[in-house]
């Protein structure tokens, strides 16, 4: 029997649904978290330890080959599960700057995000960036303070610098236990619970086992001790008289950020906090358009492109387009307008992921992340439709930050280095320019990143996956503005010394500046010219 879409239907659907990314600083601890999110919703059943992922186990999330070399995540994937009633759609992001692109454009896609802190360092540069991306989005947020199985900054202390620099209310929904100087529990103050943890040598494999009951409980104050006891009371006394009271409608509108303490190492407080966030996390909420906000339990069809992967299979040439469904109910197979060309697809094949395994799908409900098969037809930022024409706004584009020459080590691969270049550009990894307009073909590629960091993913991806050794040259020049107007302006700019005049892969001139004084005079004083940050 069919399944009714009628705006009814679809909010019951989706009312259980949970889309959100994890963002922090590098060292915070987020692929550790994601294993153990995945742990507890019991979509893997053994969680490895950075030690064992130096014995040749990894993260569940880092897929790619390099990220298992280097114990580093470099690209965004999904993660899909469902725990006790909920359907999760997990986005693990990069932690480092150099892979910004790829995180912003992810953040896009989630409903809410989970900021991980470090317990001795409390807000950093990326986790500030990040932060800064989710407030101008006015996306919930929800702060986990992490590895406090070690001593760390006063937690006090550590939520009032975090309101300091973020400069935002916070309420701390569990609080940290000691007892003897060591981390054994939290009290969720929602719940007016106490949840106290057993310590094991499984080195937090498996989910972490204790005792849970009441402030007042005797066995609990007993298994605590009267003075950690004590401590906890003076502690709670101050946060209801001092700390901001909770409201979940200023969470759900950013206003507020929970925090809440844990350890994702030996898995202390994560289950606690996984359960309130699933609780006070927001359901799919409705999406800005051209036409306007699309509610999610809009009856037609809708989503949009924000990430683009190939060869995720290496046996494969395969191509993964992956989409966020925004309204209606999505089904394999239906046809779908393509708003960028005006053509009618059909979207055959869906899949969802757990990182790099898939899993065919007949259906799929707003919040969700579905993978299309794709031949090269779509690009990042792309909307598709069942009903009437739109767009769906806010994917962020990015100018690059540094520009190498690509030296192709053995000349006949120049074909398949041409296909990987353009492979990666498609993705959003780099961007390709070259030095001559009328044909690409010949001139040495010049590829552009946003990060330092890329240019190693891209010699890496270029030799094992398309076969192709290459080195890069780096150019001065780092500062670019793409240009329109008169070819004869454009010339006449170009001849003049401490600029690079280069082409995108589309044809559009870009200047390249040697440095940010000599961009700015020019883009301040030649008015013959229209300068762009990104291609027009």
């Amino acid at each position: 029997m069919p399944v009714s879409t009628t705006s009814a239907a679809i909010a019951n659907t989706i009312v259980r649904r949970r889309t959100f990314a994890i963002i922090s600083h590098p060292d915070a601890g987020k692929t550790t978290l994601t294993e153990k999110l995945l742990l507890y919703g019991g979509a893997i059943h053994l969680a490895g330890s950075v030690k064992a992922r130096r014995a040749q186990r990894h993260a569940t999330s880092d897929w790619m080959a390099l990220e298992q070399e280097r114990g580093i995540s470099v690209t965004s994937s999904v993660m899909q599960f469902n725990w006790e009633g909920f359907h999760i759609n997990l986005l693990d992001t990069p932690g480092h700057e150099d892979f910004s692109e790829d995180t912003y454009r992810t953040l896009v896609a989630a409903d809410s995000a989970m900021m991980l802190l470090d317990n001795r360092k409390g807000v950093e540069d990326r986790t500030r960036q990040l932060f800064q991306v989710c407030k101008r989005r006015r996306m919930p947020i929800f702060a986990l303070v992490n590895k406090c199985d070690r001593a760390g900054e006063d937690p006090l202390k550590l939520v009032s610098d975090v309101e300091t620099d973020l400069g935002i209310n916070c309420h701390p929904v569990t609080w940290p236990i000691h007892r003897d100087g060591a981390f054994v529990g939290v009290y969720d103050r929602r719940k007016e619970q106490i949840y106290l943890f057993d310590r094991s040598d499984d080195h937090g494999a498996k989910r972490a086992t204790g005792h849970e009951g009441r402030l007042d409980s005797p066995e609990i104050i007993e298994l605590l001790g009267p003075e950690a006891h004590q401590t906890l009371l003076h502690d709670l006394e101050l946060l209801e008289a001092a700390g901001h009271p909770f409201d979940h409608d200023e969470i759900l509108s950013g206003a507020l950020v929970p925090v809440f303490f844990g350890s994702a190492l030996t898995n202390f407080g994560v289950e606690p906090f996984f359960r309130e966030f699933l609780e006070l996390a927001p359901s799919p909420t409705s999406r800005e358009s051209t036409i306007g906000p699309v509610e999610p339990t809009q009856e037609e069809f809708t989503g949009f492109v924000f990430k683009i992967q190939a060869n995720m299979d290496p046996k494969h040439r395969d191509r993964i387009a992956f989409v966020r469904v925004c309204s209606g109910r999505f089904e394999a197979g239906m046809p779908s307008l393509h708003v960028r060309t005006g053509k009618t697809v059909r979207l055959n094949a869906p899949q969802q992921f757990m990182a790099r395994e898939r899993t065919i799908i007949e259906e799929a409900w707003p919040g969700d992340v579905i993978g299309i098969m794709d031949r090269g037809n779509l690009r990042i930022g792309d909307s598709l439709t069942e009903g009437e024409k739109l767009e769906f706004s806010d994917i962020p584009r990015f100018p690059p930050e540094h520009f190498a020459r690509v030296v192709l080590k053995d000349p006949i691969k120049r074909k398949q280095l041409d296909a990987g270049l353009r492979q990666l550009t498609e993705e959003g990894a780099a961007q390709v320019f070259y030095t001559s307009q009328s044909d690409v073909s010949q001139p040495t590629p010049i590829v552009g990143a946003v990060g330092v960091l890329q240019f190693d993913v891209m010699l890496h991806r270029l030799e094992h996956e398309y076969g192709v050794r290459c080195k890069l040259e780096p150019i001065s020049a780092r500062y670019p503005r793409w240009v329109t107007g008169a070819v004869a302006d454009i010339d006449r700019l170009a001849a003049e010394p401490g600029r690079l005049r280069i082409f995108d892969s589309l044809g559009n001139p870009v200047i390249l500046f040697e440095s940010e004084w000599a961009q700015r005079w020019t883009v301040d004083r030649v008015k013959a010219l229209e300068f762009h940050e990104v291609a027009p």
